[in-house]
């Protein structure tokens, strides 16, 4: 709509230049050359210089098996097991302090089971016209991408029931995401420590997620 509002003042723009609105205009024939050289060119601007830019969501791939990881991936690097500190401003209204802490230098604690509900969590999953993406605290790229394959009640309820928020196997990036084979410490692969896997009672593995680790906005 903009990029057309824009071409149509150009085309305006373009007669008024061939001599469309004077009273000493030349023949038609040339009046109409003049007009379609000038909107050619015009057109030709805005279609290189307004290019729409697709949406984040049409370039992740989410879902598919597990894959799995080494414990090097947690490696101490330059920030406990990450190369940077978690970001200034993390979604939810959750800690930095304790976001940084739970990610880079920590393997085995969590935040507290359901202190996601004091968060605005499920106001941004319910308000949401669609799955919502949730990005590492540090890098922040995308690790999980939810609801997919259930509706928002079921993703909800399961993430109370358990206390954290719980993802399933069609809801991860796989690319930025890695299970542990030694412990089912679930991490992204630059070293940001999410949370565990911990399968139902049918075998299906369920990510149980801390909220602070997932907290990052895109970059």
């Amino acid at each position: 709509m903009f990029k057309g509002t824009i071409l149509s003042l150009l085309l305006i723009s373009s007669i008024q230049a061939a001599g469309a609105f004077s009273a000493n205009s030349a023949s038609r024939r040339n009046f109409l050359e003049k007009v379609f050289s000038t909107a050619t060119a015009a057109a030709t601007i805005v279609s290189t210089t307004i290019q729409p830019q697709p949406a984040l969501a049409d370039d992740i791939k989410v879902g598919g098996n597990i894959k799995f990881g080494n414990d090097d991936i947690m490696s101490a690097k330059v920030h406990g097991t990450s190369n940077v500190p978690v970001q200034e401003n993390l979604r939810f209204g959750v800690s930095n302090k304790l976001a940084d802490k739970i990610c880079n230098f920590n393997r085995h604690f969590a935040e507290a089971g359901g202190s996601f509900r004091e968060t605005n969590f499920e106001e941004i999953v319910r308000s949401s016209d669609g799955p919502v993406t949730f990005y590492d605290s540090n890098s922040g790229k995308p690790l999980f991408i939810a609801p997919i394959g259930r509706d928002v009640d079921e993703f909800i309820e399961e993430s109370k029931y358990h206390g954290w928020p719980s993802f399933r196997d069609d809801e991860v990036v796989w690319n930025n995401v890695r299970v542990l084979k030694s412990s089912g410490e679930t991490v992204s692969v630059d070293g940001t420590h999410l949370g565990h896997n911990i399968p139902s009672r049918d075998k299906r593995n369920r990510y149980c997620i801390n909220l602070v680790s997932v907290a990052g906005n895109p970059v």
